[in-house]
């Protein structure tokens, strides 16, 4: 899921295939796989599992969809090594044409535009779960509702975290942070798949509605697609490994591919167990607002969002700022800072008007399947 907002400040510099910048060993490459494809997809899970007609069938569609995503990963590596490119967009324009190319590029900004709009509905929601925590500890209410003030809107907070945090944060053309940070995301997911695990064995409300319909079988795809989507990053991540075999290629992606099974399927089960059809869009929002485990997995998603942002737009502004600097290198930062701005904008107003994460996953599970299923084939 977090395929765009990868992994090592040297990725964005488009690496060479030669052996000097080849540094990348098996855990490192492993670890990057996991840091791109676990994210924010993963609150969308057990929603998706309810959707799909309940556990075997959700399940039965995870696995046979990771057969076309390690052979997507497998594909991808095998094509960098022949034509010598060390990103997505080059591998697909050597390998394709130009036209598919161009076409692809297009893709990859709409993408990652609306994973900005993901994370900003995503960042709206847990925000809005804070403010009732923090409510409550002052007051020492126990409710999931507080009294209504323009202050404490999630949009109005949502507006300056944009504002005062991630503006100042994605206008640099580098993202040094992003070294402080690059295990956040992953930490995240597995803190929020232990305590959802937790939760359903400590639960002291009975289940919820569990039959499914398995007319819905297929609504999974979308979100499979959207949380283990780390094919944009993988050529990147190929081009810098220090053995290029195939075969350490192939193993590397079959791992990283079984663990983030292994994370998915946990915290699509269980949450879907504790719930059942009653489980909210995004997993977090389900549970009560004074609950200790969860108010830490939202801090967590919360600053890994804030953080990740920033990159995905950097990606993203990246493939749209180069054509315009060709001929007016002078107004570089001119253009890189009114693009930055009026990226934050567009996905603040969209973000603000999206009702739950799931209508965005459906848009971007579906964009892609173009990285995952189209391009490489």
């Amino acid at each position: 899921m977090e395929a765009q907002t990868v992994v090592n400040t040297g990725f964005l510099e488009k690496p060479s295939m030669n052996r000097e910048n080849a540094r990348l060993g098996f855990c490192g490459a492993v670890f990057i796989m996991l840091k791109s494809a676990l994210g924010a997809g993963l609150l969308n899970f057990p929603w998706a599992f309810s959707r799909a007609g309940g556990v075997h069938a959700a399940v039965t569609v995870e696995m046979f969809s990771l057969i076309f995503l390690v052979s997507g990963l497998v594909i991808l590596g095998y094509s960098s090594s022949i034509s010598g490119q060390s990103t997505y967009q080059a591998v697909v324009g050597h390998i394709c044409g130009p036209a598919i190319g161009k076409l692809c590029e297009l893709c990859f900004v709409f993408n990652v535009f609306m994973i900005c709009v993901a994370f900003l509905v995503i960042l709206a929601d847990q925000l809005k779960k804070l403010s009732i925590s923090i409510h409550g500890l002052i007051t020492g209410s126990t409710g999931n509702e507080m009294p209504y003030h323009w202050y404490t809107d999630q949009s109005f907070t949502l507006f300056l975290v944009c504002l005062f945090v991630i503006l100042p944060l994605s206008i640099p053309k580098e993202f040094w942070i992003q070294k402080y940070t690059s295990a956040l995301g992953t930490v995240a997911a597995t803190y929020l798949t232990v305590a959802i695990v937790i939760r359903y064995y400590t639960r002291t409300v009975p289940e919820g509605h569990l039959m499914g319909f398995w007319a819905s079988i297929f609504s999974v795809i979308p979100t499979i697609c959207f949380g283990f989507q780390c094919h944009e990053c993988s050529v990147a991540i190929y081009s810098s490994l220090e053995n290029k075999k195939l075969s350490n290629w192939v193993i590397i992606s079959l791992f990283s591919m079984l663990i983030c099974l292994v994370i998915y399927t946990l915290t699509g089960i269980y949450g879907y167990l504790t719930f059942g059809r009653n489980v909210a869009a995004d997993v977090l929002m389900s549970y009560s607002g004074d609950d200790v485990l969860m108010i830490i997995a939202r801090l967590l998603f919360g600053v890994s969002i804030i953080t990740i942002y920033p990159i995905a737009l950097l990606l993203g502004r990246l493939v749209i700022q180069d054509p315009l600097l060709r001929h007016r290198e002078t107004y570089e930062t001119c253009i890189r800072v009114a693009l930055t701005a009026v990226w934050i904008l567009i996905t603040l107003l969209i973000a603000l008007f999206v009702p739950d994460i799931s209508k965005v996953i459906s848009i971007i599970g579906g964009i892609s399947a173009f990285f995952i299923f189209v391009f490489p084939g």
